[in-house]
């Protein structure tokens, strides 16, 4: 981070890309719980540390839970606010060390490197992204023995008022299928949908449905 408090980009992010982001990370204090993913946390938690990398990291609750459990992440958004407030929080649990932090827009470049984990969580924006372009690049990154996951939202959660008459959720047999896999070489450890308890913006209480796919790619023999 520079002393003025910008990431360096590499190269460069669509500026309205992100003001759009930024500025809704400025409407709160605090966005999102801090808390991991749950099924992130499902899926981790019985596997040894290694690299990982986070895409669309937010204000980094993966990335902190993560470095916390011995992983050396790689965090990765387009929102510079969202980063420092992932910074912030890196710092104050003592684990900046762990952390690297890197502004992408995803849509433009995508970081270097392989990793033992790919995290893509909930990586669905109402911009314009080529999602699935996104998602390949993503298992491009898997090292082999890694893993990549990937979880979306499968529905409009239960209290959505309105929803886009053409807003569309991509099953978790589609997801895969757009990964665009050698068989040969990964194999699907997790696909489906999950169910879990969520709360509103004005504090409902509610259902979400999240597609889950998780690959592994295979060790090179």
């Amino acid at each position: 981070m520079t002393e003025h408090g910008a990431y360096p980009v590499e190269p460069a992010v669509d500026a309205a890309t992100a003001r759009f982001w930024d500025e809704l990370y400025q409407e709160r204090d605090q966005v999102w719980s801090g808390r991991a993913n749950a099924v992130l946390a499902q899926v981790v938690a019985p596997l040894p540390p290694g690299a990982a990398l986070d895409l669309g990291c937010g204000e980094g609750g993966d990335a902190i839970w993560l470095a916390g459990r011995g992983w050396q992440v790689t965090a990765v958004d387009v929102s510079a606010t969202a980063l420092g407030r992932l910074s912030a929080a890196a710092a104050r649990a003592d684990l900046a060390s762990r952390i690297t932090v890197a502004r992408h827009d995803l849509t433009r470049t995508f970081p270097a490197g392989r990793y033992d984990l790919v995290s893509a969580q909930f990586l669905q924006s109402p911009l314009e992204l080529p999602r699935e372009a996104v998602l390949r690049a993503a298992a491009r990154a898997v090292a082999p023995g890694g893993r990549l996951l990937v979880v979306e939202h499968g529905e409009p959660p239960s209290w959505a008022r309105e929803s886009h008459p053409h807003a569309r959720f991509a099953s978790p047999e589609e997801i895969l299928a757009a990964l665009d896999l050698d068989p040969d070489g990964w194999h699907t450890e997790r696909l489906g949908a999950v169910r879990r308890t969520g709360t509103g913006p004005d504090g409902e209480t509610g259902t979400l449905v999240d597609h889950v796919v998780l690959v592994r790619r295979r060790e090179q023999r």
